[in-house]
C-alpha cells in the first residue's frame, strides 16, 4: 500500500522539490500539496493542491479526514535571519504547527510525521568542529530555540504516546529550483545566482565562515529514506545529525572561478554573521550513518558543477 501523504508548506525551499519527488515515487494522487496560498507554480499545477493555514488544527484535521492521509511531512516555517525580525511569529508558527501534527498522530489520525530540524539547535557553547548527535544545545537564535523545542516534543510524544515521528537536522540547504528563503546559510545559494547573472557576488559572511552544507538533492533523499526506514531502524526521536560537505565562501568563490573566471566575491558582513559565528563548522552524523543507512552523493565540487548547469 502507498501511503497518503500531506506536505505542508509545500511551497518553500525543500517542499518545492520534496513533493515533486514523492509524486514520482508514489504517485501524483497520493501526495497532496498545501500552503498558505495558492502560488502559480509546478506544486501548485502538478497535482493536488490545498490551501491550509499551518496554524490552523482544524483545517489540518479536515484535510487529513478528507483525504485519508496516512503521512504529514511538515515543512511550514519561519527561517533563522527572518525569525529573527519576527520572534513572536516565528515561535508560533514553529510551534504550534507542529503541536495540531503530533496531536493528530496521538489520536491515531495519523500514522507518521517527518518533522525538520536544524544545525541552529546547536549554540556559541556547543563543539564547533565534528559536532557530536549528543552535545551542549544552547541555541541563540529563535529559529534554533524552536527547533530545540521541537526536538523535545517530537521526543516526549514518542516516549509518552508512541507517536512516530522522525526528523533530521538539516545543514544548509543548497538549490537550483527555488530562490534563497531567509536562511543565514542563504549566501551559498545566492552566490550562484548573482554568478551567472552579474560575475560578482557581495557576501554577508566573513571570508572565512565555516558552515555545514548539504546539496538538495541529498536532503531530498534524507528526508525520504528515514521516512521508508523500517521503525525498528530509527534509534533517535529527537532529530539524527545530517551532514554532506563543510566550506567557507572563499571555498566556494575559488570553485565558482573554476566555471566562471571573471566572478569576483566581496564581503560585507551583517546581523547574519553572529548567527553563523554561532553554528558549527562540520557534523558528524554516523548514527544517521549507521541506523538507516544515510549517505551522502554531493560534495562541493560537483555539486557546484551541477548548480551552475542548471542555472544556466
Amino acid at each position: 500500500m502507498n501511503p497518503k501523504i500531506l506536505i505542508i508548506g509545500a511551497c518553500g525551499q525543500i517542499g518545492t522539490e520534496l513533493t515533486q519527488k514523492l509524486r514520482k515515487l508514489y504517485g501524483t494522487e497520493n501526495v497532496i500539496a498545501s500552503d498558505i496560498r495558492k502560488l502559480n507554480t509546478d506544486v501548485v499545477n502538478s497535482g493536488p493542491f490545498e490551501v491550509v493555514n499551518a496554524l490552523d488544527f482544524n483545517q489540518i484535521e479536515h484535510l487529513v479526514e478528507v483525504h485519508q492521509i496516512t503521512d504529514v511531512y511538515l515543512m511550514a516555517a519561519l527561517l533563522s535571519a527572518t525569525a529573527e525580525k519576527n520572534p513572536a511569529f516565528a515561535w508560533d508558527l514553529n510551534m504550534n504547527s507542529l503541536f495540531h501534527v503530533l496531536n493528530l498522530a496521538k489520536a491515531k489520525k495519523i500514522q507518521k510525521i517527518f518533522w525538520p530540524s536544524s544545525i541552529a539547535v546547536f549554540g556559541p557553547t556547543t563543539p564547533k568542529e565534528n559536532t557530536p548527535q549528543y552535545t551542549v544545545m544552547e541555541p541563540s537564535t529563535v529559529y534554533g530555540i524552536s527547533k530545540q523545542a521541537g526536538e523535545r516534543w517530537c521526543e516526549y510524544y514518542h516516549n509518552i504516546y508512541g507517536v512516530d515521528v522522525r526528523s533530521i537536522r538539516y545543514p544548509g540547504l543548497i538549490s537550483w529550483s527555488t530562490p534563497p528563503g531567509g536562511g543565514t546559510t542563504d549566501y551559498a545559494v545566492d552566490i550562484f545566482y548573482k554568478a551567472i547573472a552579474d560575475k560578482k557576488y557581495e557576501c554577508f559572511l566573513s571570508s572565512e565562515t565555516k558552515m555545514p552544507m548539504m546539496y538538495m538533492d541529498d536532503a531530498i533523499d534524507a528526508t525520504i529514506n528515514i521516512m521508508k526506514a523500517p521503525v525498528e531502524e530509527i534509534k533517535i526521536h529527537s532529530s539524527y545529525n545530517l551532514a554532506a560537505m563543510s566550506f567557507t565562501p572563499t571555498e566556494i568563490a575559488a570553485e565558482i572561478k573554476k566555471h566562471i573566471p571573471e566572478f569576483e566575491i566581496t564581503y560585507n558582513p551583517d546581523f547574519r554573521q553572529k548567527i553563523a559565528d554561532s553554528w558549527p563548522a562540520s557534523i558528524d552524523d554516523s548514527a544517521a550513518r549507521e541506523d538507516w543507512n544515510w549517505n551522502h552523493k554531493f560534495d562541493l565540487e560537483s555539486m557546484t558543477k551541477d548548480m551552475i548547469e542548471h542555472l544556466s
